[in-house]
């Protein structure tokens, strides 16, 4: 989070949330704590969905190139296979 020496700016923002958000908030915040928790509660939320983002742009963009390498793969299998041969016969 912050290092000892950085100032951290607070802003007083108001926030409109339903009834049972605001008894669940006040169940797990301790009294003066809500505007931490809050915080804790968004920065863990956006890096989880960061997270969540990232692993989701990879795993559809190897399924788009997924041909593309397969055939990369293949076209130098042989060479591959040739040098791996040298290798072990030494």
């Amino acid at each position: 989070m912050n290092s000892p020496q950085e100032v951290t700016t607070h802003k007083r923002v108001n926030v409109t949330l339903p009834a049972d958000t605001l008894q669940l908030l006040d169940r797990v915040a301790e009294k003066g704590e809500r505007s931490g928790f809050v915080d804790r509660a968004v920065r863990f939320y956006v890096k989880e969905v960061g997270s969540a983002n990232l692993k989701k742009q990879l795993r559809l963009g190897a399924i788009a190139r997924a041909s593309r390498d397969l055939a990369v793969a293949e076209e130098w299998f042989p060479v591959d296979e040739g040098v791996w041969q040298k290798e072990g016969s030494k």
